[in-house]
């Protein structure tokens, strides 16, 4: 089965179809026993474990990292965040022999798994062989409790193995307590502690000049059935501003094409990030963020940006990045994925929720013909991200009651 998905998969990303071999086990020998070890299923988790993958660099200095990933994405932005500074592969498949062999050849001596991510036999493994197992910036929604709770004996029994647990809020603290937690500490969310370079304003203005005086309207991260929706809304945001340029970011590199294709479609002039760094032609429409690792450039060169994934029901995506560069988010209502952190957007004025996309033409118009509520939205937003740091601080201590320097 696994190497029937590992192929399905494949026909949308061809990436998928290489290095099969680390998903069984097979990962590069580490030259010396203990290090450090830290998966981040994709792009988004990736990018969420930087501050404290810089933190363990610079605290635990003889010891190297490794990081695993599940999806290519996440493997390209491993190498593009870091690149030699730390070891890299795929995580394996939780097959015992797989799970056996990967840590027979990295031998880790301590575990850190992001977010939400148990599997039975690996967490089994590693409490076998006396591998402290961290699961931090944990969030654990109703929906995701009651899915484990219908396997509540595999699940109480894979949490046993864990030695610390740091929630990002008190609500997803009680959800994992229930399902069998222990030694659970609210840490808050490591997204608060994201980096932004100190030339990235300088890199955003250069960007912004490359436009023409032209407002700038971010969509990120959007998933399927949302780009229609998406440009339903940015059809009649061009008859009242007509000169808008929207940043169309589709979460999935391999659905870069078929969006394009979609905007042709919709009869907007498009070009692509990937072919045209210096800006866009003063009739392009469209342009469409093609490459990786440049959605917090994108955020700070705009007006207002809309987070995907929430107009559809897939959980939305993170808003901390734009609100960290005082850009005004707009959501819709599936944000069950950063409930706490989409509510608190919401309390502290730093965004709007909409419900459509007739709603979401009408709150990026307010931000965009009113400058001084989308400025006082973006501060509002950064304003939440400064007060909401000190996860970093609080995951790092578990390290420390766990592993020695």
């Amino acid at each position: 089965m696994a190497v029937l998905r590992l192929g399905l998969r494949g026909l949308r990303n061809p990436a998928y179809w290489q290095r099969w071999s680390e998903r069984f086990g097979y990962a590069p020998v580490m030259e010396q026993a203990g290090c450090i070890w830290l998966h981040a299923v994709s792009v988004g988790e990736t990018r969420a474990a930087v501050p404290l993958v810089r933190a363990l660099m610079q605290h635990y200095p003889g010891r190297r990292i490794l990081i695993t990933t599940m999806t290519p994405t996440g493997s390209d932005q491993v190498r593009e965040l870091f690149g030699k500074q730390v070891e890299h592969c795929y995580v394996p498949y939780d097959l015992p022999t797989a799970v056996w062999r990967f840590l027979n050849r990295t031998r880790p001596a301590l575990a850190i798994i992001m977010e939400t991510e148990l599997w039975p036999n690996l967490f089994h493994q590693c409490h076998k062989r006396g591998i402290p197992l961290i699961l931090a910036n944990v969030r654990m929604s109703e929906k995701s409790a009651h899915g484990y709770r219908r396997f509540a004996g595999l699940t109480r029994a894979t949490l046993a193995n864990v030695s610390r647990v740091g929630a990002q809020a008190e609500g997803d603290a009680e959800r994992l307590r229930a399902l069998g937690a222990t030694q659970v500490e609210v840490t808050g969310s490591i997204k608060f502690e994201m980096d932004v370079p100190a030339d990235l304003a300088a890199k955003a203005a250069a960007l912004r000049s490359g436009f023409g005086e032209r407002p700038v309207w971010v969509a990120a991260s959007t998933r399927v059935g949302e780009e229609e929706q998406v440009l339903d809304a940015f059809a009649r945001l061009r008859e009242r501003i007509p000169r808008l340029l929207l940043v169309l970011v589709p979460r999935h590199p391999e659905r870069f094409d078929s969006v394009a294709k979609l905007c042709h479609q919709r009869g907007f002039p498009i070009e692509r990030r990937s072919e045209r760094k210096d800006g866009v032609a003063p009739d392009t429409a469209i342009l469409l963020g093609d490459t990786m690792g440049e959605m917090l450039l994108f955020h700070a060169a705009a007006d207002v940006a809309y987070i995907g994934g929430s107009l559809v029901p897939l959980g939305g995506q993170n808003l901390l990045e734009a609100a960290a560069v005082g850009t005004p988010v707009v959501f819709g209502p599936h944000m069950f994925n950063f409930s706490d952190i989409s509510r608190m957007a919401l309390e502290r004025g730093a965004g709007r929720q909409v419900q459509d996309a007739a709603e979401l033409t009408n709150a990026v118009t307010d931000y965009l013909e009113n400058p001084s509520a989308r400025r006082a939205a973006g501060e509002a937003g950064q304003r939440m991200v400064a007060e909401n740091r000190g996860a970093l601080v609080k995951t790092l201590t578990l390290v420390r009651q766990l592993l020695t320097s």
